[in-house]
């Protein structure tokens, strides 16, 4: 992104990192716009016992985007939002460092804005283990998608209130929770030896 600077004209999907987000009503042809990406996928999907609001959302005609965004530059003026951008890098620069300390975890891909992809240093399916122990607590919530064919945990950093000691609570809960799991799977390797 260190290019963007010279270009007149950017693009990006704003709702993140611009501080708005829809509110959701069902429509009767939803399956037909129903995408549904690695990262977006849940356990529950499909069954009936959870509802899938990513697909009930607002029109994202650019007219209606637009007055979002009109609302958001509005009260935080260009400044306001420049700061916002800039202190969510930092954090989720802060908490690839956090990935890059310890030895059981792996960056994957360059951190761009306040997204961080990493994985711990072992199989799926112990990637997929700790990702559902996650959700399961509640205390933060990670997605996951594929990358160069690995399963991977995506951190990202976006809210309006996020501070630093939200990325050192969240890194330490993620911490506590593979090192439970990789501890049984040890301990299972140790009993079959």
């Amino acid at each position: 992104m260190g290019n963007v600077f010279f270009e007149s004209v950017f693009n990006s999907t704003s709702h993140a990192f611009v501080l708005f987000k829809g509110k959701k009503k069902r429509r009767p042809n939803q399956s037909f716009f129903q995408i549904d990406p690695e990262y977006l996928k849940h356990e529950n999907q499909g069954s009936g016992l959870v509802k899938d609001y990513m697909h009930w959302g607002t029109p994202m005609a650019r007219r209606f985007r637009s007055l979002k965004l009109w609302f958001v530059f509005r009260m935080y003026g260009l400044r306001g939002l420049q700061a916002f951008i800039r202190k969510h890098v930092e954090l989720a620069k802060t908490f690839e460092n956090l990935v890059r300390g310890d030895n059981n975890f792996e960056i994957c891909a360059e951190v761009v804005m306040g997204l961080v992809c990493f994985r711990l240093k072992v199989s799926d399916e112990l990637n997929k283990a700790l990702l559902k122990q996650i959700t399961r607590t509640g205390k933060i919530y990670l997605v996951s998608c594929k990358l160069r064919g690995r399963f991977v945990l995506r951190f990202v950093v976006c809210g309006r209130t996020t501070e630093l000691r939200h990325i050192q609570e969240a890194w330490k809960h993620i911490t506590e929770l593979s090192s439970e799991l990789l501890q049984n799977l040890f301990d299972h390797e140790g009993k079959e030896n």
